[in-house]
């Protein structure tokens, strides 16, 4: 069993490839005094001087001079080859890109790691770390004996590490022995959130970031580049395969004004998804610019960039800013200011002609006022419903939704920084000194590292929590993702979160929790008030004082001045990274009887004719990768493709009856479970395929979605339209993914049972096809009842695409390329 005392016998990594720089933090902490972290932490920058080399290259390359965006510049400094740049059109063509980074959360590495494996290499071509964030669950119980007392901030977040550590541990074995082996940077439990880690650690402004998590875009807060993407993906920037992206287009979102009090930088981006919803930014990059950004904190950046996922936007970006200047200085990271203080105006802004005409440079701009912004809460049920906080008690009364709030949560990667803790900590102790308290049954509070675990501990903050009832989780993801063990009963109440997505029964399990989202500082207002029909900005609350007599006073906002970073600086974690090089002797551990653990099939090579799949189901609705794979209590067996397929679509509602989770099994001729029907077709031999609403596969960047249809028998996906890293993930694993060319009209053409053949797929795969998007895919739809339609279809397939779907995977495409 392994022991978070273990020894390790990890050394300083070495640097494995000349487009790295390796700065140490220990010459940082002279400079910088007392302001570092007291970490032996080793810094491995992308190549500057280099990636500006390339950029100039691509510039050299294109057919006429032009200003560049910020998102071209990066793009351009990354191409596989930049003579290309001229080829390349805004939402039309594909990219080859050499990533500079690839970070890993727990749940996602096994898969991960175990396709890596299969490419027999000694070590990653780029730096990679592993953080063990999604498998701790927080359970509160612990603390209902202790409420109230600083103690128990501690003893409930050591108890839910402690069974972590007791339930996982043959994963965390693995995710140790796998990093030993490659040289991967490991983060056992308790150490932070990844994106957390990846913004205290690793990001650094211009660098492209590849994570297995679709908040990796987390890391545009210090102007990298980050990018959530499936594990395939990351395998090939880990294999130093270049890394293929469909040119985004460019929104340009421009703010004005500064921010009022109570509105936060959490509002910026509530208010966007309100505009845009939640497959706005499908297919588009988020480039942030204008005066209005001069105000607002780095880790504020960061929330707004990490919430860009819940557009379907590829990634979020700004400028280099002081504030991300301060950021890297607080966090061991000065050696490298001097040289991007340098790169500010010609690689870490957008050429200067794009802000004056944003117009004429950018695919769409959108503005916002900051001045005018109003506090937002989003929801219930989905991240895209913006309410501003004047509206939401007549909204509520209207919709019929209870007031009371449940419970009140802070915290996850969205917001969990020292800045983040500060807003809520002071606006529950000028409560306090009202005379008021929270009205919440649980109020829960997840910092987002161990670093500022530590940070709040020593300023006081977690002293604050505890004080007003707080409860402090471990430093993990926890309720966020459905790792939250709720004792309450399964009835309509609202909860109030500082996280990214409030998808049905997403964090607790219950499909009648009403999740609305707001800025820490707003959820923590509205838990003292106990209800949602309160407005800090305007309402006021009772207070009764020991004579009897009641007035009524208003909440405090977070003062303007409130410093973004700690005036001590961080203070030192106790937690530590392993830091390892490769050692080729490791042996990685799978135990072969295991339940957590398997090694991953290899998938056949496509038979060169027309697929034939029977439609397993149709589906109506927002179907997210939660809904395809859950998580919550299955994120324990990631690493068991078998066991973790049983959920497969098992909360996807089909169209057919409007029933959750089942479908017309052609075999029984019954209705059964989507799972049990799936596993059935798949002993059978029989292929099959799904059909989805709009956006099918939104949300988390779950490998898994593709995999288990993949591993069932899943070889075709038809949708109205897809999410990015769900499509791409698709064809990662040889899942052939069709858009309706006609989706209002053609949707209900596919009947549970129908059996449907492609036609011009044959075309497509040849050897010697040159321009696959000129091949038309139809697809023959014969119905239960005899009746035929064929189906025009769109598909997104390349030429590099085309040859995982001939390979039956791109892991065999891979092998075969290699071999």
């Amino acid at each position: 069993m392994l022991s978070r005392a273990a020894n390790s016998r990890a050394t300083t990594r070495s640097l494995r490839s000349p487009m790295t720089n390796v700065l140490s933090a220990s010459s940082v902490r002279r400079f910088l005094g007392s302001t570092a972290p007291a970490s032996s932490f080793q810094h491995i920058y992308p190549d500057y001087n280099a990636l500006q080399e390339r950029l100039d290259r691509a510039k050299h390359a294109l057919d006429r001079p032009r200003p560049l965006t910020l998102a071209e510049k990066f793009l351009f400094a990354h191409l596989a080859d930049p003579t290309t740049a001229a080829s390349h059109v805004r939402g039309k063509t594909s990219l080859l890109l050499r990533p500079d980074r690839v970070a890993m959360q727990d749940a996602s590495a096994q898969t991960a790691i175990l396709q890596f494996m299969q490419a027999n290499l000694p070590s990653p071509n780029v730096p990679v770390s592993v953080h063990c964030d999604h498998l701790v669950v927080a359970d509160t119980a612990a603390a209902a004996a202790a409420k109230g007392n600083a103690s128990s901030a501690h003893n409930v977040s050591a108890a839910n590490l402690a069974a972590s550590w007791s339930e996982s541990a043959e994963i965390y074995d693995f995710l140790r022995s796998a990093s030993r082996r490659f040289g991967f940077d490991f983060w056992a439990p308790g150490n932070g959130i990844i994106h957390q880690l990846v913004l205290e650690n690793y990001a650094t402004p211009g660098m492209l970031l590849l994570g297995t998590d679709s908040h990796t875009p987390n890391a545009g807060g210090l102007g990298a580049m980050a990018i959530g993407v499936g594990g395939a993906d990351a395998v090939d920037a880990m294999c130093g395969i270049p890394w293929e992206l469909a040119m985004p287009r460019v929104t340009g979102i421009m703010l004005t004004g500064k921010l009022r009090p109570w509105t936060s930088p959490k509002d910026i981006v509530l208010s966007i998804v309100g505009q845009l919803t939640v497959r706005g930014g499908t297919g588009h990059v988020l480039e942030y610019f204008g005066e209005g950004l001069e105000s607002l904190s780095c880790t504020g950046l960061a929330t707004i960039a990490n919430m860009g996922a819940e557009m379907g936007a590829t990634t979020s970006l700004f400028p280099y800013t002081g504030s991300m200047r301060s950021y890297l200085q607080q966090t061991g990271r000065s050696d490298i200011v001097p040289t991007l203080d340098q790169l500010q105006q010609p690689y870490l802004a957008a050429d200067e002609r794009v802000y004056r005409d944003p117009a004429a440079h950018y695919d769409r701009v959108i503005e916002i006022d900051l001045s005018t912004l109003e506090p937002h809460l989003n929801g219930p049920f989905s991240p895209d419903r913006a309410i501003p906080i004047s509206q939401l008690k007549a909204r509520a009364e209207a919709e019929g939704w209870p007031t009371a709030v449940s419970a009140g949560l802070i915290g996850s990667c969205t917001n969990s920084s020292y800045e983040d803790m500060g807003k809520a900590a002071h606006v529950l102790t000028s409560a306090q000194q009202a005379g008021l308290k929270l009205q919440t049954g649980e109020f829960l509070v997840t910092p987002g590292s161990d670093m500022i675990r530590a940070t709040i501990e020593r300023d006081g903050l977690t002293d604050t929590f505890a004080a007003a009832g707080a409860t402090v989780l471990a430093n993990a993801c926890g309720p966020c993702i459905g790792q939250w063990k709720r004792h309450h009963p399964k009835d309509p109440n609202v909860i109030l979160t500082s996280f990214n997505r409030n998808f049905v029964g997403r964090n607790d399990g219950n499909a009648k929790t009403l999740n609305f989202l707001a800025s820490p500082e707003m959820v923590t207002a509205l838990s003292i008030a106990g209800t949602i029909a309160f407005n800090p900005l305007t309402d006021t609350l009772p207070v009764t004082d020991a004579n009897g007599t009641t007035r009524r006073v208003p909440l405090t906002p977070p003062p303007a001045d409130l410093p973004h970073l700690p005036a001590q600086g961080f203070a030192a974690p106790t937690e530590q990274v392993e830091q390892n090089a490769p050692h080729a002797d490791e042996t990685i551990a799978i135990n072969p009887t295991s339940q957590r653990l398997e090694p991953l099939p290899t998938w056949p090579a496509w038979d060169g004719a027309e697929l034939q799949c029977v439609v397993l189901t149709r589906v109506r609705g927002k179907c997210t990768t939660d809904h395809i794979s859950a998580a919550g209590p299955w994120l324990k067996y990631k690493g068991h493709l078998t066991n973790i397929s049983r959920n497969t679509l098992m909360t996807a509602v089909d169209d057919e009856t409007g029933e959750v989770g089942t479908t017309r099994n052609v075999l029984s001729h019954l209705r059964d479970t989507i799972p049990n029907t799936a596993f059935a077709y798949h002993a059978r031999g029989i292929e099959w395929c799904v059909v989805g609403d709009h956006n099918y596969g939104e949300g988390s960047a779950r490998e898994h979605a593709a995999l288990q249809v993949r591993f069932l028998g899943g070889r075709l996906v038809v949708a109205r339209s897809f999410a990015r890293i769900h499509e791409t993930n698709l064809k990662k694993q040889g899942v052939v993914p069709l858009t309706l060319a006609n989706p209002e009209r053609d949707y209900a053409a596919f009947v549970p049972g129908a059996s449907v053949r492609t036609r011009g797929l044959v075309q497509l795969l040849a050897e010697d096809t040159q321009d696959p998007a000129a091949v038309q895919i139809d697809l023959e739809v014969l119905s239960p009842n005899g009746s035929v339609t064929v189906v025009p279809t769109v598909h997104s397939l390349t030429k590099n695409q085309l040859a995982w779907i001939r390979a039956g995977g791109a892991l065999n495409a891979i092998a075969a390329a290699s071999s």
